[in-house]
């Protein structure tokens, strides 16, 4: 066992948590993150972990809103310093998308694993309308779509998105092709 780390305060333990979990995750895969394997690789207790997450589905969708605002707040980085263009926002959206799937690989791993729970499922799909709604704002100045309209839209690129995403990680397209296509996309007909 591990020694026992130092007392933290509880915010900064989460984080700790959340880091120690994200590590178990890209080593070794979500299958493999438990509460008790996390307290253990974190040197902690179980009832430590149990508090901050309470279950196993509560741990996996604390680390996809983790990955999921971090994804969302460095889209939104590269969408301040974008050209005003729709080709240009199509683009950095793109971009950044596909950034998420190379970079962030723990993001797949944790949404599918957190598949199969209703709550879990609805939770993870308020995140996705987040997400929506930061692309149908990027995309409204060229659009003639009504909102909600282009808010469906984004919702069907962004299950593309995932398809060709699945494409890339399997290794069958490399990253520039990936952007290319997903541009192609969004770029079309809003």
């Amino acid at each position: 066992m591990p020694a026992p780390t130092q007392r933290l305060a509880k915010p900064a333990r989460r984080e700790q948590l959340l880091d120690v979990a994200m590590t178990i995750v890209r080593e070794r895969g979500a299958d493999e993150l438990t509460l008790l394997t996390l307290a253990e690789a974190a040197g902690v207790s179980r009832p430590i972990v149990y508090d901050h997450f309470g279950t196993r589905p509560g741990l996996l969708l604390a680390l996809y809103q983790r990955l999921e605002q971090r994804h969302r707040a460095e889209t939104a980085r590269a969408l301040r310093d974008a050209e005003p263009a729709p080709a240009a926002v199509a683009g950095v959206l793109s971009a950044a998308y596909f950034a998420c799937a190379t970079e962030m690989p723990e993001f797949t791993a944790v949404s599918a694993a957190l598949k199969g729970d209703r709550e879990m499922e609805a939770r993870q799909r308020e995140l996705l309308e987040h997400y929506t709604e930061l692309m149908a704002g990027a995309l409204r100045p060229y659009s003639s779509l009504e909102p909600a309209a282009l808010q469906l839209r984004c919702v069907g690129v962004l299950g593309a998105a995932e398809s060709i995403a699945a494409e890339l990680n399997s290794g069958r397209i490399g990253a520039p092709a990936a952007v290319a296509a997903l541009t192609d996309l969004i770029a079309g007909g809003w």
